[in-house]
């Protein structure tokens, strides 16, 4: 008896059905990567980077009815739209009845720019016969999944959320894309937050956009929220089919440094204000920086404790001009016992010279703990007087304890090495400083930089701890090690 034929469309959904939880491998599968109608060979190497992102999270059952947030953040030219594109494709190819909604800044933006790629994307597909694509949406061709099955364009409203506020999908898949991030209003964002709360659904939530504004949620993804969000930041310069030319035209105009080219060719935000304590120079040439240090050099270790729930704990270590080698730890969630437990137990295997810990708040429970197990800690207040272990240019003082540690800091990272991280970076760029009316320095408050939107700085304060105090430095010439302007009469640090 002869077998059956393969039917090739229940083939093709058996294909799909197997890449419902692996938007690259759809992806792959789906476009005609080695025709004329592609300039590219395959998606390119950041968007691989979101897609895994994806796969990762939605192969785990742990966190697959979870909501998964994304933000990137990006110069231009990077290929967005075209990743937009696939993860509809692919989204509303792989699980019957899904519901995407994908929104913009702007109307015009939406409707000649977006949407145009979308639709050119769903036209390459494999499954280009099964979709009717408008104006506004696309649209299942399966009888009676027309009104479940789509792709909704929306233009957002501060005064019309219904799209956004209707999105409910129990059982199924819930894609929302913001394009332009930026621009998208707070109250938006809020009504898209509410939104994804089904049960036993796969949310996905993907906010892309050139970081144009330095406040708004699009903003705290990267800051006050970034523990919720996987984020990126997407230089122009590093993404394959960019016209390199142009970029370095922009940086050789405006200068590396420069809020244009920050926004345009790095992806990342502009500069808070004139008022930035460090500069992003230099942060950027401490990441890129590679030190030796000999093993016997002293090892000072920086322990910043959480206040808040959404804050976390810090533990640094830095040994002279290196604080990469050893990589720092986050902590969320631990009370001073486990966290003062966690501490001894990185001093037992690094054998730290000083641990200096904030014992502000709830972190003299820290600094007492270690101190009855016998460790070499040090409390820090940061609002209490500075030692004067160091001058500012012009005869300006620091006001307190932390703004004279940071200063240290500051001087310190002309020829440190950090690591490579950007909450790191984006704590220690993050704050601003003013002037007090004695004219002493002081650092911009915690809760003044979760009112701008940005985190709070715990990783750049755990950084800032460990020059506390003086770390004698085995080698003659301290000058040469931290400099005059950064020398404690006490010794180095």
């Amino acid at each position: 008896m002869a077998s059956k034929p393969i039917d090739p469309i229940d083939e093709l959904i058996d294909e799909l059905v197997d890449k419902r939880r692996d938007p690259l491998g759809y992806a792959m599968l789906a476009f005609p990567w080695e025709s004329s109608k592609l300039a590219e060979t395959g998606p390119r190497r950041w968007q691989c980077e979101v897609m895994e992102d994806i796969r990762e999270h939605l192969s785990n059952p742990a966190t697959r009815y979870e909501p998964l947030r994304i933000a990137v953040a990006s110069g231009h030219g990077i290929g967005k739209s075209a990743l937009i594109s696939m993860l509809i494709a692919w989204a509303s190819d792989t699980i019957e009845d899904t519901r995407i909604v994908i929104t913009a800044n702007t109307e015009q933006q939406l409707r000649t720019k977006t949407w145009p790629e979308v639709l050119k994307w769903r036209n390459l597909s494999i499954t280009r016969d099964w979709w009717r694509p408008t104006k506004t949406g696309i649209f299942s061709l399966a009888p009676g999944h027309d009104e479940n099955w789509r792709v909704d364009a929306v233009t957002w409203s501060e005064n019309n959320t219904e799209a956004f506020a209707g999105l409910h999908n129990v059982g199924k898949r819930i894609v929302v894309i913001t394009d332009e991030s930026s621009t998208i209003a707070d109250k938006v964002w809020e009504v898209i937050e509410g939104a994804l709360t089904d049960e036993r659904t796969e949310l996905i939530w993907i906010a892309f956009g050139n970081p144009t504004r330095n406040t708004g949620r699009f903003r705290e993804c990267f800051g006050r929220f970034r523990h919720l969000w996987k984020t990126r930041h997407i230089d122009s310069r590093t993404v394959e089919g960019t016209n390199k030319k142009y970029l370095d035209e922009l940086v050789a105009t405006y200068g590396e440094d420069s809020d244009i080219v920050k926004v345009r060719v790095r992806g990342l935000f502009p500069s808070a204000s004139s008022m930035q304590f460090i500069s992003s120079a230099a942060v950027d040439k401490a990441r890129a920086e590679i030190v030796d240090v000999e093993p016997y050099e002293p090892l000072a270790m920086g322990v910043d404790v959480a206040r808040f729930g959404d804050d976390s704990s810090t533990i640094y270590f830095r040994r002279g001009r290196d604080a990469r080698s050893i990589p720092p730890i986050r902590l969320s969630g631990v009370d001073t016992m486990q966290l003062a437990a966690r501490v001894a137990e990185e001093h037992r295997t690094h054998g730290a010279t000083v641990i200096c810990v904030d014992e502000g708040g709830i972190g003299a429970g820290v600094v007492d703990r270690l101190k009855q197990l016998g460790l070499p800690v040090v409390g820090v207040q940061f609002g209490g007087k500075p030692l004067g272990a160091v001058r500012l240019q012009d005869g300006v003082k620091v006001a307190n304890r932390r703004a004279e540690i940071w200063a240290i800091m500051r001087e310190w990272l002309q020829g440190g090495a950090i690591p490579d991280d950007q909450p790191l970076a984006d704590d220690l760029t993050g704050v601003e400083y003013s002037f007090n009316s004695r004219d002493e320095i002081q650092l911009e408050r915690k809760d003044h930089m979760k009112a701008r939107g940005l985190a709070s700085p715990d990783d750049g304060d755990g950084l800032a701890l460990t020059f506390a105090v003086p770390v004698l430095p085995s080698y003659e010439d301290e000058d040469e090690w931290v400099g005059d302007e950064g020398r404690s009469e006490a010794g180095g640090y």
